[in-house]
C-alpha cells in the first residue's frame, strides 16, 4: 500500500530529487527512439536501441499486438523565447515555431512554445518523420498528442504559404483553427500514412477543444474525452448524465455519426497517462502532487472523482468495499460501449499512483508497472477484468462496425420499456440482440439507493445472472467454471422467477437471456 507523499519528509525528498522527463514528451529528435528507454542504451552510437525497438516491434506482432506510437509534434524541448538552442531555432525559428511579431512565442502547447505545423517546411518533416516510423520501424499507428495544435495556421502565414496558391480575403492569424488543414490533408491522402491507425487528442492546452468535429477524412479516430467526462459524472451518480451516459454506451453517435464516421473512431476511455489511475479516480476528489516540486500547481485540478467518503488510502471497509465496485462499474462501463475501449497499464490491478495526476517527472514506483501486485492472491478486480474483457470479445454485439439501432437494441428504466430520462434519472438499462449470446441485459444504477428492476418478458426463456458489480469477488461475475455458481443463481431465483433482479447502490449487471428448461414438460 502507498502512502501519501507529504506523510514523509525523506520520502518527499526523494522523490523530488528524482525527478526527470520521464514521460518523454519534449522532443528532440523526431526520428530516434529513447535511448534510455532501451536497454541497450547509448551503445553503438544509439543503433542497438534502433535494432531493439525493431525487435520488439516484430515480437509483438508475432503474438498479434499491434505497436502504437504517443506522438508529439505540438512543442519541442527548447521552451519559450528564452530556452535553449538546441535544433530548430538554430535552424529556422519563424519557420519552426509560431512566432509573435517581437519575437515571444505562441504557448498553445502549454509547454513554452507550439510547432507550426502548417508551414510547408514544417508540414513536409512531420509527413516525412511518420513515413520512417511506418516503413522503417513498422509501428502500426499513431496518437497525436494535442493533435488540435496540427489544425492551427502557422506563424506569418498567408494562404499562399499554407495552402501553396493565394486566396480571396483577409490574411489568416496566427493560431486560427483551420477547416481544412493542410497537414492532416497530407497525413489523411499519403498513400503510407492513410492505411496506419490514426488517433488524435482533439485539443490543446489554448482552449481549443474538437471531439467530435477534428477534420477526420473519414479516417481519424479520436479520444473521445466526452466519454471520459460522462461516464465519470454518472458513474459517481451526478444527476443529469442518464441521456448523455447512453450516448456513451451507443458509440458516441451525437458526435460521430453525422460527420459520416463510425464506432471505431471513438477511443472510449475512463482513464489515461495524465490523471488519475483508476483506482486513484475512486479514492482521491483532490489531486496531490506535491511530489511533483511545483507547490500542487501543476495537474488538471477538474477530475470528477469521487472518494467515495473518506480521501486516501486509510479509510473504512465501507469504504473500501464502495470503491472496488465503482472500479468494477467503470470497467463494465468500458467492456459493454459501442466503440473502441482503451485501458490504461495497471488498471487492471488496481495501481495507485497516491493521488498525484501529473506523473511526468517520476522514474519509480509511482509510474512503474508492478508485477507483484498483479500476481497477489488478492487481486480480485483483475480476475474480473480478464473475464469481462473475454466476454466483450465473445459477444458479436460489443463491436458493432455501425451504430446499434432499435431492431437489436431497446432502452429500460426501473421498469422494462420505460427509460427515465430525467434530471434525476440514476438508472440506465438496455437490451441487447447478440447473434452469439441470444440476448444481453445490461444495467446501471448510479444511486445511492438499492433498486429491484423489471427484466422483459420472453415466454420460455429466462434471465440467468452473469455479473453484478455489487457482489464480492468472485461471485461479481459467476464463470461457468466457478464453485458454487448453480447455488449464487439459485439464490436469486424467487426474483428471477417473476423477471425481476435486486440491484445494490453503484452497481451495475449483465444477465444473460437462457432457455428455462425448467418450463419443459
Amino acid at each position: 500500500m502507498f502512502v501519501h507523499y507529504e506523510s514523509s519528509d525523506s520520502d518527499m525528498i526523494s522523490l523530488l530529487s528524482s525527478r526527470m522527463n520521464f514521460w518523454g514528451y519534449s522532443t528532440i529528435n523526431f526520428f530516434s527512439p529513447m535511448t534510455r528507454y532501451s536497454s541497450a542504451g547509448t551503445r553503438n552510437c544509439g543503433r542497438d536501441a534502433i535494432n531493439e525497438f525493431k525487435l520488439l516491434v516484430r515480437e509483438a506482432h508475432k503474438r498479434g499486438i499491434e505497436v502504437f506510437m504517443d506522438v508529439v509534434f505540438n512543442h519541442t524541448a527548447e521552451g519559450n523565447e528564452k530556452g535553449p538552442i538546441l535544433s530548430f531555432r538554430g535552424l529556422d525559428n519563424s519557420v519552426y515555431y509560431m512566432v509573435a511579431p517581437k519575437g515571444e512565442f505562441y504557448n498553445y502547447s502549454g509547454c513554452g512554445n507550439t510547432f507550426n505545423c502548417n508551414h510547408p517546411v514544417v508540414r513536409q518533416f512531420i509527413v516525412d518523420c511518420l513515413r520512417y516510423w511506418v516503413l522503417e520501424m513498422h509501428v502500426d499507428g499513431f496518437r497525436f498528442d494535442l493533435a488540435s495544435i496540427m489544425t492551427r495556421g502557422s506563424s506569418l502565414c498567408d494562404a499562399a504559404n499554407v495552402f501553396g496558391s493565394p486566396m480571396e480575403g483577409d490574411l489568416l492569424t496566427t493560431g486560427t483553427p483551420l477547416g481544412s488543414p493542410p497537414l492532416i490533408d497530407m497525413i489523411s491522402n499519403d498513400p503510407v500514412l492513410r492505411d496506419v491507425k490514426l488517433i488524435a487528442e482533439a485539443w490543446d492546452a489554448g482552449g481549443l477543444y474538437q471531439v467530435g468535429t477534428f477534420p477526420h477524412w473519414c479516417i481519424w479516430s479520436e479520444w473521445n474525452g466526452k466519454y471520459r467526462d460522462v461516464v465519470r459524472q454518472f458513474i459517481k451518480g451526478t444527476d443529469g448524465f442518464s441521456g448523455a451516459f447512453a450516448e456513451c454506451l451507443c458509440g458516441s453517435p451525437n458526435l460521430y455519426q453525422a460527420g459520416g464516421r463510425k464506432p471505431w473512431n471513438s477511443i472510449n476511455f475512463v482513464c489515461a497517462h495524465d490523471g488519475f489511475s483508476l483506482a486513484d479516480l475512486v479514492t482521491y476528489t483532490n489531486k496531490h502532487n506535491l511530489a511533483n516540486g511545483e507547490n500542487n500547481n501543476d495537474g488538471e485540478n477538474h477530475n470528477n472523482s469521487w472518494n467515495c467518503g473518506q480521501e486516501g488510502e486509510f479509510a473504512s471497509i465501507f469504504v473500501k468495499k464502495l470503491r472496488k465496485r465503482q472500479m468494477r462499474n467503470f470497467f463494465l462501463c468500458l467492456m459493454v460501449s459501442q466503440g473502441v475501449p482503451m485501458i490504461y497499464m495497471g488498471d487492471e490491478y488496481g495501481h495507485t499512483k497516491g493521488g498525484n495526476n501529473n506523473t511526468y517527472c517520476h522514474d519509480n514506483y509511482i509510474n512503474y508497472f508492478r508485477w507483484d501486485k498483479k500476481d497477489e492472491a488478492s487481486s480480485d478486480f483483475f480476475r474480473f477484468c480478464h473475464l469481462m474483457t473475454n466476454f466483450r470479445r465473445e459477444c458479436e454485439s460489443l463491436g458493432l462496425n455501425d451504430f446499434p439501432t432499435a431492431e437489436r437494441l431497446q432502452w429500460h428504466g426501473h421498469a422494462v420499456g420505460v427509460p427515465d430520462w430525467s434530471e434525476t434519472s440514476r438508472f440506465v438499462g438496455f437490451s441487447l440482440v447478440d447473434a452469439v449470446k441470444g440476448e444481453i441485459y445490461i444495467g446501471f444504477n448510479a444511486s445511492h439507493l438499492p433498486v429491484t428492476i423489471s427484466l422483459p418478458e420472453r415466454p420460455g426463456y429466462r434471465w440467468e445472472p452473469l455479473v453484478d458489480t455489487g457482489k464480492a469477488a468472485p461471485f461479481d461475475f459467476l464463470a461457468e467454471d466457478l464453485p458454487g455458481r448453480e447455488v449464487a443463481i439459485q439464490q436469486l431465483a424467487h426474483f428471477l422467477d417473476g423477471n425481476l433482479y435486486p440491484m445494490l447502490s453503484y452497481s451495475s449487471v449483465i444477465l444473460i437471456l437462457k432457455p428455462d428448461l425448467t418450463s419443459c414438460s
